[in-house]
């Protein structure tokens, strides 16, 4: 089967229009706009994501910094803070999953 396209956009006519008088009355009486209201949780989901994508992703003056402490033997590594932190991180994950 072979599908061929006009060109052209389909536009009901007024007989195609299968919208109940009531519905297409109500649009015209507004001039044909519509309104839309948004959640007061949707707006503020809207500002977190602004406020989000504006934080950059990397802390340049901590990494410099770090890498300061590296260069000149001053970084220490703390073995137990990072297991300790490792441990905290499974617990989350496992507490999230039940």
């Amino acid at each position: 089967m072979k599908i061929e396209s006009s060109g052209k956009a389909y536009v009901p006519t007024p007989a195609q229009d299968t919208r109940s008088q009531a519905v297409r009355g109500k649009a015209e009486t507004q001039g044909g706009s519509e309104s839309v209201q948004i959640s007061p949780m949707a707006s503020l989901m809207r500002k977190a994501e602004t406020a989000i994508s504006s934080t950059p992703e990397v802390n340049r003056q901590r990494v410099d910094e770090i890498r300061q402490a590296i260069s000149e033997g001053r970084f220490k590594v703390d073995a137990s803070r990072i297991a300790d932190g490792l441990i905290d991180s499974v617990r989350e994950m496992l507490g999230s999953r039940g």
